[in-house]
């Protein structure tokens, strides 16, 4: 994926074609990855490091630890067994010998392979047939008349960094030409945009150091802080390049903020549906909605975020400000990424809407012909005040008479430019909608402050009386027919239940149990039951019976992909099956488990694996079987994975980070922030530069 290009210093704006041997078609294949100018290689920075410092003798060799060798041919095996092979064998006098296998190779590196030739090897050995080998190492051949590492062929006097890989480009190739930028680094009076007073503060180097330090490690380096990404050299560049995203969006949220907002009054029907609901609002759906309504009064436009766990009531509190909006007199949209999540957010608005009198349109891709022409003309008119849908309200051809809350459920799931377009529905005269964007994804504290400075952020943190926790337990699959049998007794005790498979077809690469199988085994083991089928590929109108047959009761058992991980609520279901669970991230079983324990009755989920589980599989079912806190499990789930990954980076703009990982970093971001207010306060230029070297003139799109 193409990165916009950092700028850093004016020495840095040089174009890269000035560094030698860039020409043209190098300096295309540098472009596509977004690297323009010798700036751009200072901060293309290395991923791992290799020791070739020291030589290891091959008795003091250990398995999985890379190591930098020396020795003398003594076998060299020439094979075409199922293809063509060549072995190896080196030996250095300590005792030990070493195979080095390759499978490509050429018949001039097998003349150099002679008995006697004196080789220098760098690679990770693994145990082979005849003990350690190395599979397709680095090697050079030495000086026959210099043996050792004394003529010619000394050690490197500093760590080689390893580059993320550019295509077309070789490494060493890139290595020498980073090596070429690194040189026309300026000085620190040039490069340096952070306060002196807070990196003595921190004990951090300057940016010149660091960068020098991190492409260039001294043998003597902590080698260990240095892989781990806690060198004080890279926590330097940390601190900057969090401190740059952090700004981008702080300027997304001002420049958002320079623009006007109608001032929304609840009133009436705000007063109505509370008094309708059936239910009362627990004290954190109260305390959200209050911090919306004040957003709402003011003129500035709202950007806030709602977090709340699956069954929280997110939805009831989008309906109350959604009538604040039409109280005064104005239209409120909500869109959903799939059409059976929109729609089951419009049966929920339409009956607590209409009985007050207001209409509630609906519109997806599957309404046509005359009826979406109706419906598009009574929004454009004003006569449908509230309009719920999915990507279909963003077209082209819906256009609101007067819209003013934008409402955006599960967030993550749209792409960036999806969410402005709906905003730009709302767009005129210089005023923009307010925006309330919803999310059952719990996102760890240290997520939200980095990825959502330019929000505010609202958390409905209490379940409502009377839901009944979900018991989840782990097992292996071998124990699947006793399974059978108690979904037999379940659904025999009117109960619902759910199989969820992760794959539909059978695949020969995956160790899954798929969903077409699976439907079709337990149709046949449980005859007396009603088993229903559902997945993504199926037409929508296709899924959408399933769906609805299965909420209605029509079915027992639906047996489904992942594509029910958001938007089926049957409060009447009380069993998730989840195959093969070890093949899920923690939010996505967090989310599919929340589809049962919706209702009164006890519930379980029942996590299936296939044996054996790595490291972390066993975490992330451990952590579903001991926890049902949502923000628990995404503190875990950001640990695991990562916050490009549980974000949905793609889809959110929010730019890859190339050093700082927040789960690692988050220790940094307190200053961070108050950097970031210093910053904007008192050296607005200064934040622009510090931005635009980490990001460039990518369109960030945070507001969105």
């Amino acid at each position: 994926m193409s990165r916009p290009a950092p700028v850093l210093a004016a020495a840095g704006d040089v174009p890269l074609a000035t560094l030698p041997g860039i020409g043209p078609k190098v300096a295309e294949r540098f472009a596509a990855r977004g690297l323009t100018r010798i700036g751009d290689l200072w901060l293309h920075l290395p991923r791992q490091y290799e020791d070739r410092t020291r030589l290891t003798p091959l008795r003091a060799l250990r398995s999985g630890v890379a190591s930098q060798v020396e020795g003398e041919v003594v076998a060299v095996e020439r094979g075409f067994r199922r293809r063509p092979m060549l072995r190896v064998a080196i030996d250095d006098g300590s005792g030990a010998s070493l195979v080095l296998r390759f499978f490509h190779f050429r018949a001039a590196q097998v003349a150099q392979f002679a008995v006697g030739a004196r080789v220098r090897v760098y690679g990770t050995p693994r145990p082979g047939q005849q003990g350690l080998e190395i599979v397709h190492p680095s090697y050079s051949v030495l000086d026959p008349a210099a043996p050792g590492s004394q003529n010619g062929d000394s050690l490197g006097d500093a760590l080689d960094p390893v580059y993320p890989a550019l295509e077309g480009i070789g490494p060493a190739t890139l290595r020498r030409l980073i090596g070429q930028a690194l040189d026309r680094l300026p000085g620190d009076d040039t490069l340096e945009l952070l306060p002196a007073a807070a990196l003595r503060a921190q004990q951090l180097p300057s940016l010149r150091d660091a960068l020098l330090t991190v492409h260039r490690p001294p043998r003597d380096v902590d080698l260990g802080a240095l892989l781990a990404g806690t060198h004080p050299a890279q926590r330097r560049l940390v601190l900057e390049e969090m401190l740059a995203h952090h700004l981008s969006l702080r300027r997304q949220r001002i420049a958002l903020q320079a623009h006007r907002a109608p001032a929304l009054r609840p009133g009436a029907l705000v007063r109505r549906l509370r008094a309708s609901l059936p239910f009362a609002l627990t004290g954190a759906q109260q305390r959200v909605l209050d911090e919306i309504v004040r957003d709402l009064g003011r003129d500035a436009p709202m950007l806030r975020l709602v977090q709340g766990d699956v069954g929280s009531g997110k939805t009831v509190v989008a309906a109350l400000a959604a009538m604040a909006a039409i109280d005064s007199g104005r239209q409120a949209a909500l869109m959903a990424p799939t059409e059976l999540l929109a729609e089951q957010h419009f049966n929920n608005l339409r009956g607590w809407l209409e009985p007050l009198g207001v209409r509630v349109a609906w519109l997806a891709g599957k309404v046509t012909g005359k009826a979406r022409a109706a419906t598009a003309a009574g929004i454009a008119s004003g006569e449908l005040p509230m309009v719920v849908g999915t990507h279909a309200l963003m077209q082209q051809a819906v256009a609101f008479r007067d819209l003013a809350l934008a409402i955006v459920d599960e967030q993550h799931r749209f792409g960036v430019h999806q969410r402005l377009a709906l905003r730009d529905k709302g767009a005129e005269g210089g005023s923009v909608p307010h925006q309330l964007v919803m999310t059952a994804t719990p996102i760890p504290r240290t997520l939200a402050m980095a990825a959502y400075a330019d929000l505010d952020v609202s958390v409905i943190d209490e379940l409502p009386p009377g839901r009944t926790p979900v018991q989840t337990v782990v097992l292996s699959a071998e124990r699947r027919q006793a399974l059978v049998e108690r979904i037999r007794v379940a659904c025999a005790q009117g109960r619902q239940a759910y199989w969820v498979c992760t794959l539909i077809d059978e695949s020969d690469e995956v160790v899954a149990q798929a969903a077409q199988t699976t439907w079709e085994l337990l149709s046949a083991a449980l005859p007396e039951l009603r088993v229903g089928f559902v997945h993504g590929r199926m037409k929508p109108a296709e899924k959408q019976a399933a769906m609805q047959a299965f909420k209605a009761g029509g079915l027992d058992l639906l047996v489904a992909t992942t594509v029910i991980e958001v938007g089926v609520d049957v409060p009447n279901a009380s069993l998730m099956i989840i195959e093969n669970a070890e093949r899920l991230g923690l939010a996505q079983l967090h989310q599919l488990r929340g589809r049962v324990g919706r209702g009164s009755a006890a519930s379980s989920c029942v996590l299936l694996y296939q044996s054996p589980l790595s490291r972390t599989a066993r975490e992330r079912l451990d952590t579903m079987r001991t926890t049902s806190d949502g923000f628990v499990i995404a503190e875990k789930d950001l640990e695991l994975r990562g916050p490009g990954e549980l974000l949905g980076t793609r889809q959110t703009g929010l730019a890859e980070f190339r050093l700082a990982d927040l789960a690692r970093d988050a220790d940094l971001l307190p200053l961070v922030h108050a950097l970031g207010e210093d910053l904007l306060r008192t050296a607005p230029a200064q934040a622009d530069r510090l931005v635009a070297r980490w990001i460039g003139g990518a369109a960030r799109y945070a507001a969105a």
